[in-house]
């Protein structure tokens, strides 16, 4: 399996410029169909692959004093990203303090937010719920709320009902851009039904940082908070401390993400994102959620801590990588993987007292092979994982050709019925070598050779 690795030259925009790729060897070197390296870049208008390496660019500091914006909330940190984004990008210095949001902040492709570590905090106000009083049609885009609350125009809000046509839950996304009382006009238009017999409410919910469609953009060095005793759940497909969608070329490095009621980190449909010397944790949902179709995430040297799972593998995501990261106490699995998730190798993992199961091969029958096949589990430690029935690596389902080897398997409490790997009976191709297994009632579990 081939991987590119990520390096600050390798990422647009780190610094608001373009990458320079170490392209070397003599024009005669090239093998037949190479075009000729790239020895000595210009700046040419719309070439963002090759460019100079400068020495300084653009860098806006922003903080509670005494910087080049001045402010605590949601608005100037998006008026710096904004403004560096008009140039081109650049570098959002947030100054130590306490920044508050009433919004999510957007960022934009080529663009570095740069915290002064710990002591940049980045949190979110209270949630509130309130009821819609007033039908809202597909095409509109406003809302009405039964009472004002304490709602401003400029607010980031979730809404959410019931599809009054087939039951399933609607999860909208918006603004507040205009009010008069209770009406309040969104940013964009609703495409659903909200009608009062869905139950239609309004709240106060939305990630810390978000993305849609960019590039080439660095989180580093700051503390994300989510304010989770005082908010609602939203789940890791719509939110999270950072929560991407369709985005490529992410490094989000020394950034801790804490507290949120949902996911720390979550992205989806996201490519070449890496996660590193993160610190995840207390969340009540994934700490790291690499979502559906990402394609070669690499999570690495992190630390997932309390969250009800560690690292959750979503749908379709492949050829990823999850090396040296501590996953611990967390309260249902520490690492997930299952539908689609096919091509990944997870090593060097320290993996202890997870809730459940400390490696999970999830079961998915919904399709023709939907299971998490071709995966690699590579000199992890894992231990102390469940109750009295918990299982270290559990194999469920149809998986297939998975390499299981050089891992240390450990339990140093009481046996109980504790099992070290356990290998459903229609899995196929399980490969175990080299494990050191100990502690557990049964080592191995494999009902392929007790199943009638």
């Amino acid at each position: 399996m081939r991987r590119v690795e990520f390096t600050r030259r390798r990422l647009l925009g780190i610094t608001g410029g373009a990458a320079v790729f170490g392209l070397g060897g003599a024009i005669g070197q090239l093998t037949a169909g190479d075009p000729p390296p790239v020895r000595n870049p210009r700046a040419t208008d719309g070439d963002r692959d090759h460019e100079p390496k400068w020495e300084k660019q653009l860098t806006l500091t922003v903080g509670p004093k005494k910087a080049d914006l001045v402010g605590s909330d949601d608005k100037v940190i998006q008026a710096a990203v904004d403004y560096l984004c008009r140039l081109g990008g650049g570098t959002v210095k947030l100054l130590p303090g306490t920044f508050t949001l009433r919004n999510a902040v957007s960022l934009a492709s080529r663009i570095r937010i740069l915290g002064s570590g710990p002591e940049t905090i980045v949190t979110k106000i209270p949630s509130e719920t309130i009821q819609l009083s007033e039908d809202s049609d597909w095409y509109d885009q406003e809302i009405t709320l039964a009472k004002p609350g304490s709602f401003r125009v400029g607010d980031g809000i979730v809404l959410r009902a019931k599809n009054p046509h087939d039951g399933s839950n609607i999860v909208i996304k918006r603004t507040l851009i205009a009010r008069s009382g209770n009406r309040f006009k969104l940013d964009g238009g609703l495409r659903k039904n909200l009608w009062l017999s869905g139950k239609p409410s309004c709240s106060s919910l939305f990630p810390l940082f978000t993305s849609e469609r960019t590039s080439d953009v660095a989180i580093e060095d700051l503390t994300l908070d989510g304010n989770r005793k005082n908010n609602e759940n939203l789940n890791g497909n719509y939110a999270g401390c950072i929560f991407l969608q369709d985005c490529n070329r992410y490094q989000i490095r020394r950034v801790e993400a804490r507290n949120y009621n949902g996911d720390g980190i979550s992205f989806q449909i996201c490519h070449d994102v890496l996660v590193e010397a993160c610190h995840c944790h207390d969340n009540s949902d994934l700490g790291v959620h690499p979502g559906s179709g990402s394609q070669r995430p690499i999570i690495r040297n992190n630390r997932l801590v309390r969250n009800n799972l560690g690292l959750f593998w979503c749908w379709g995501v492949k050829f990823g990588l999850a090396e040296k990261n501590q996953i611990d106490a967390n309260r249902s699995y520490g690492i997930s993987i299952g539908h689609n998730d096919t091509d990944n190798v997870i090593r060097n993992n320290t993996i202890t007292g997870s809730g459940k199961v400390g490696i999970l091969f999830r079961d998915d029958s919904r399709g023709r092979d939907f299971w998490a096949n071709r995966n690699r589990i590579e000199n992890n430690r894992v231990e102390n994982s469940g109750d009295k029935d918990g299982i270290a690596i559990d194999i469920q389902g149809r998986t297939k050709d998975i390499t299981i080897t050089g891992n240390q398997l450990l339990e140093t409490r009481k046996p109980m019925n504790r099992v070290g790997v356990r290998i459903s009976s229609n899995a196929q191709r399980i490969r175990l070598d080299k494990n050191a297994i100990n502690g557990f009632a049964h080592a191995i579990q494999d009902q392929r050779t007790t199943s009638s």
